[in-house]
């Protein structure tokens, strides 16, 4: 009985699921939001190489 008390209050681990869970959760976001997400990035790169012709 003792060793399950141990074993239920045991959290090492925990923080290595937290992290792949959140990696899996972004990556799930990047493939619904791909094209949006490259749309932005391609607009943002085309302002700065605009304004970089004009210095």
């Amino acid at each position: 009985m003792k060793n399950l008390k141990c074993f239920m209050k045991e959290e090492e681990g925990m923080g290595t699921v937290e992290i792949v869970l959140i990696i899996v959760v972004l990556i799930a976001l990047v493939a619904i939001f791909k094209d949006s997400i490259k749309k932005v990035v391609e607009t943002i790169l085309k302002k700065i190489t605009t304004n970089a012709n004009k210095i």
